[in-house]
């Protein structure tokens, strides 16, 4: 006799024992991201806040620094990440349609973008060190309050924006390298055909990851380098 749908799911080689069938896999996984997300929220929350706190204590120093920052390089890496979005969005669709190929080439393309994004935050990065721009002993930063171009930026207040600017930029790059390590499993799995119709949960899993590290960044981008920007 011919096994039953539900006997032959259950010896799915990607279904764990302690769970009934894939659904209920795919749906505790699911949830499992979601919370990790939730609790993301939370950590880049608190940094958001104390931006805002700052930004409005010392507007206009935060403005001035602002404006130090490397506005074309932001606006590429904000392409960047959104077109890496859409690759991965096309790597999980290629799953569901079992196209193999396809799969590969979007999370192949995905790690170009996120590797890029990776690079232009390093050369924007080595600027700011070699123009004494990182919070501590040697920390000098010769702007102006925009209103008042007579007037020197309060050193103290500026380092205070360039602390969190590293802080939050920081910790973003550092879910960017982890979101890297991670597609770079999934590419060598892809490749090795494991994802098909029936299986792609780490796929979908790991682009919700993928789509919060870029939303991370939308806000970062206006909030970091369009400070008071004029013409």
């Amino acid at each position: 006799m011919a096994d039953s749908p539900i006997a032959v799911e259950q010896h799915s080689p990607a279904l764990q024992h302690h769970f009934a069938d894939m659904e209920q896999q795919r749906q505790a996984s699911s949830l499992g991201m979601w919370l990790f997300l939730a609790t993301e929220v939370m950590f880049f929350g608190g940094m958001f806040c104390a931006y805002l706190i700052y930004r409005y204590w010392y507007f206009p120093e935060f403005a001035a620094a602002s404006k130090s920052l490397d506005i074309t390089l932001g606006t590429v890496n904000t392409a960047v990440l959104i077109c890496s979005s859409l690759t991965v969005v096309m790597a999980v669709r290629a799953a569901q349609l079992g196209k193999r190929q396809a799969q590969v080439i979007y999370l192949a393309l995905t790690l170009i973008l996120g590797l890029a994004f990776l690079g232009v935050k390093a050369i924007e990065w080595t600027s700011k060190f070699k123009g004494h721009h990182v919070p501590g002993a040697s920390f000098n930063f010769e702007g102006t309050i925009p209103s008042h171009p007579d007037q020197p930026v309060d050193q103290r207040h500026a380092q205070i924006f360039f602390s969190l600017y590293f802080a939050m930029t920081g910790m973003h790059a550092l879910h960017m390298v982890i979101g890297v390590g991670i597609f770079s499993y999934l590419l060598y799995y892809a490749w090795k055909g494991r994802y098909t119709p029936d299986y792609h949960t780490p796929l979908e899993n790991s682009g919700l990851y993928w789509h919060f590290v870029d939303i991370i960044w939308i806000y970062l981008f206006p909030l970091l380098y369009l400070i008071d920007r004029k013409k």
